[in-house]
């Protein structure tokens, strides 16, 4: 996900996406401003490209519409310069609250304390930003990484080559990384093989073509630790294309519908994922923008609980997609994170 930042871009407008709230009148017994409606929030991505994502936007979509919030919506394109821009441009709309979804936390420092500064309450998503008046919203990554890492001990012993897909300062990624170098600390018979990775507008298939380098070189590695979807993806195939899915497993973090697909379709590699539901971590990084804003408590780290989610258990229960995903596994769909009495929280 990491790119270096680019000079400052033109004063042209960011194009931004403007999502409507539920009704002009407000929520009734909601405290100010939501009592009366129309409250500005500012979404700023710094990846919007692949399901996760695209799933995490229309969660918070969903979620600002039932809050009556007037959401502006500015994509990612993995440009560290553009999503300063897109904070100031925010900033000058005169919004009341910016979620900041992922980014380079060395690139935003400043400008996210300008915001602060004009008394606009600041959330981050997955984005370390280092300061106590930003609540942080994660996946509890540390708790991802390490499910994932036991299903795979249970399925291939603590003995084994594998290579490992990592890209380093991105917070959710290098939380992960903490626990796979523990992981190795403690069982030495794992093997770190290769290590690569790519985050880009094409992070699948860049990783795929490294990955093939990776496998060629170290035709032993059997595990793939992937904690990122997109990166399995990209894994898989590599995979398909060299002929060795039957002698490869592949562990990540993460989901969607078109993971799923993956995942349970005939001879994939693709064994297990850990994840939260993406929409509902949306929807809590906009609960948490609006507690923020009606001057309620909040506190500083916020955690959405994941799930292991097996081939054999996604093949068993006939699941195909997200919606069928959150219908059997009800704690998939919902979160207690970030919520009021005067929240409405029945949004999938």
């Amino acid at each position: 996900m990491k790119s270096l930042a680019r000079l400052a871009l033109s004063a042209a407008v960011i194009p931004f996406i403007f999502i409507q709230g539920a009704s002009a009148d407000g929520l009734s017994g909601a405290p100010a401003p939501f009592d009366q409606g129309g409250v500005k929030v500012a979404l700023i991505s710094y990846i919007s490209a692949g399901d996760f994502f695209q799933a995490y936007q229309a969660g918070a979509e969903a979620q600002a519409k039932a809050l009556d919030i007037d959401l502006r919506v500015f994509p990612g394109r993995q440009d560290a310069a553009e999503q300063r821009e897109q904070i100031l441009q925010a900033i000058n709309l005169g919004v009341s609250g910016i979620v900041i979804d992922h980014g380079l936390p060395e690139s935003l420092g400043d400008v996210v304390q300008q915001a602060l500064d004009k008394g606009i309450k600041v959330v981050a998503f997955d984005v370390n930003l280092n300061n106590p008046k930003i609540p942080q919203v994660e996946q509890s990554d540390h708790e991802l990484a390490s499910l994932a890492l036991e299903q795979a001990v249970k399925d291939n012993g603590k003995s084994f080559s594998a290579g490992y897909v990592y890209v380093a300062g991105f917070a959710p990624l290098d939380r992960r990384n903490e626990v796979w170098d523990k992981f190795k600390s403690e069982n030495t018979g794992v093997v770190e093989k290769a290590r690569f990775g790519n985050v880009s507008d094409t992070t699948a298939t860049s990783t795929a073509d490294q990955a093939k380098a990776a496998l060629t070189a170290n035709p032993d590695i059997s595990v793939v630790f992937a904690p990122y979807d997109e990166f399995a993806r990209g894994v898989k195939l590599a995979a398909n294309d060299l002929g060795i899915s039957k002698k490869l497993k592949i562990y990540s973090a993460d989901v969607s519908t078109a993971d799923i697909q993956e995942i349970t379709e005939e001879g994939s590699p693709w064994v297990a994922t850990v994840a939260t539901n993406p929409a509902v971590v949306g929807a809590v990084s906009i609960r948490a923008a609006a507690l923020e804003i009606a001057g309620q408590t909040v506190p500083h780290q916020i955690t959405v609980k994941p799930a292991l989610l097996t081939q054999e258990s996604l093949r068993a229960a006939g699941v195909k997609t997200i919606e069928e995903l959150a219908a059997k596994i009800p704690a998939f769909s919902t979160s207690d994170a970030a919520t009021a009495s005067w929240i409405p929280d029945k949004l999938f």
